[in-house]
């Protein structure tokens, strides 16, 4: 997929009305409050080797970038949000929301946007020690757990 269409989806993301429970929506999931997509990752890497591995990785953050660039044109420069307070709230025992929890648990930190009523994060989580990532955006009315 190209920058143009993570765009387009994104916009399609924001546009969109939430399901009352949680379903699978395309590209990710979608809940009370929230949209989920995963734009681009190692999932479908299969018997690849490391190289190609390490390719993707490199794909991805430079997606990661390119949309960082555009969302900021848009909104402005984002906040970014570590996520290791939240990750040890979480390890202690505290429950945390969707669509959050799942954000939480994978990844360090995120870029995040306030658009009208919707927050919006762009995700990247590049596996530490590896060649695997995962490139995602999230939408969504709730407040972030930080």
């Amino acid at each position: 997929m190209t920058t143009a269409h993570h765009l387009r989806l994104i916009d399609g993301m924001r546009a969109k009305d939430f399901p009352p429970e949680r379903v699978p929506s395309g590209a990710g999931i979608s809940g009370p409050g929230y949209h989920t997509a995963l734009l681009q990752g190692d999932h479908a890497l299969g018997d690849s080797d490391e190289a190609d591995g390490l390719e993707l990785r490199a794909q991805c953050a430079a997606e990661h970038d390119a949309l960082l660039t555009l969302l900021n044109l848009r909104w402005g420069e984002p906040q970014v949000v570590s996520l290791w307070r939240a990750q040890e709230r979480m390890m202690a025992g505290e429950e945390i929301t969707e669509p959050w929890a799942d954000i939480v648990a994978g990844c360090e930190y995120l870029r995040l946007w306030r658009a009208e009523d919707r927050w919006i994060a762009l995700v990247l989580h590049l596996e530490d020690g590896g060649p695997g990532c995962e490139l995602g955006v999230l939408v969504t009315v709730i407040d972030p757990p930080c």
